[in-house]
This record gives C-alpha cells, structure tokens and sequence, in this order.
C-alpha cells in the first residue's frame, strides 16, 4: 500500500512515517528538510507544501500532517508575515495536498485521507490564537471534505493530537514541555484509523495525554 505523508522530518510526521513502514507500507514523505529515514520503502520529497505539490500515482493513503507554531505570541504582537505564514502552513497545505489527490482517489473510489488538527482547534490558550484558527480550519475543513469524498467510496478523517514532546513549542521560542503523551500514540491512533475496513470511518479522534489538565473557555 502507498502512504504520502506530509511534514515526516520531524515529530509526528516521522514516528507516521516509521510506523507504517513498519507495517509493510511504501511510504513517501513531502518536507523540506531529510527525514534522515533510510528504507528501501521510504522515499523523499525535498519540497515546500505550501505550494504546488507534484503528482505522484497510486497513493492509497494522504496524511496531511505538516504543521508548526510559526510564532506563538498575542495577535496584537503578531506581524501580517508571522499570521501569513501560520495559516499557510497549518491550513493551506492540507487543502493543497487534499486538492493534489482528490481526483485521483475519486477515480480509483478507495483511499483514505487523514488531516492533523491540533487540540488548539477546540480549546484556547493565550498566544495561540491564530494558529488554533488555522486547526480549527483543517477540523471544518475535513468535515467537508469528506462529504465531497463519501459518494466516492474516499473515507476523510481528522485526528486531533493534545499537547505532545513533538518539537513544536522549541521551535517556537517558548521552551519545550515533556507530555505523557508520545508521538508514537498519535500514530498508533492513525494507524487504527487507516486499518479499519474500508466500510469503516472515523469522523475526528482527539488524543489527550492523561496527565494534561484543560480549562477550556
């Protein structure tokens, strides 16, 4: 089985990447920068997914999974380039890359797509504003996507991560957190979503980390 995924140098992207190549499956991976994933299953894509995206042929399975923090600040302390750039990446690119193999997966009518929100989507904490618009948007965005894709047999699914040692908040300048939660379990969880049998579907799952405490407005 051919699995694209989205955003695999890093975080997330990687433990998807390894765990379905650990399940047999052919994997290529879109980023910018080297997953450094040497298998005679994987292969790279060194490219921008804010962008066009090229064409590749028989993919079964999309995981758009690319995403970052860009910048974590109040809105007011934000540049017009700072929210640009967040909503590029965090929700232009998983239209994109729906958009990229949409009428190839309607043709074959089979495939299953799988979008990375953020928790952020559903909750608010301060400074993240902007980037939880963005996964707000990719929630919304699978939902309609996926009724576009029902009549064709393509099963759409939104998986929504908690708080995770994925990298993110270091990038971000705020000083990395060390969660209960694995990236190896937002994994996991994709790879139950993506084996169920094809009569199956998965509207949205939400993954918490047992120990993460929410108040929620």
């Amino acid at each position: 089985m051919r699995t694209l995924i989205t955003g695999t140098s890093q975080g997330i992207g990687k433990a998807l990447a390894q765990i379905f190549l650990d399940n047999g499956h052919e994997v290529i991976g879109f980023d910018r920068q080297d997953a450094g994933i040497t298998h005679e299953r994987y292969t790279h894509f060194c490219l921008d997914v804010r962008g066009d995206l090229p064409e590749i042929t028989d993919v079964e399975i999309l995981i758009n999974n690319a995403g970052g923090g860009i910048a974590i600040k109040e809105t007011a302390d934000l540049s017009v380039e700072e929210i640009d750039k967040t909503i590029k990446l965090n929700l232009n690119s998983v239209i994109y890359g729906s958009r990229a193999f949409a009428d190839m997966m309607k043709e074959a009518k089979t495939g299953t797509v799988i979008n990375v929100s953020s928790v952020c989507a559903r909750h608010c904490w301060p400074g993240w504003s902007v980037y939880a618009a963005a996964k707000a948007g990719v929630l919304n965005f699978s939902k309609g996507f996926y009724v576009e894709m029902q009549p064709y047999n393509v099963r759409v699914t939104c998986v929504i991560p908690a708080s995770a040692s994925t990298g993110l908040q270091s990038a971000c300048g705020i000083g990395e957190t060390y969660d209960a939660l694995m990236i190896e379990d937002i994994a996991d969880t994709v790879m139950y979503v993506c084996n169920l049998p094809q009569r199956a579907t998965v509207e949205d799952v939400t993954v918490w980390g047992i120990g993460q405490v929410v108040n929620p407005l």
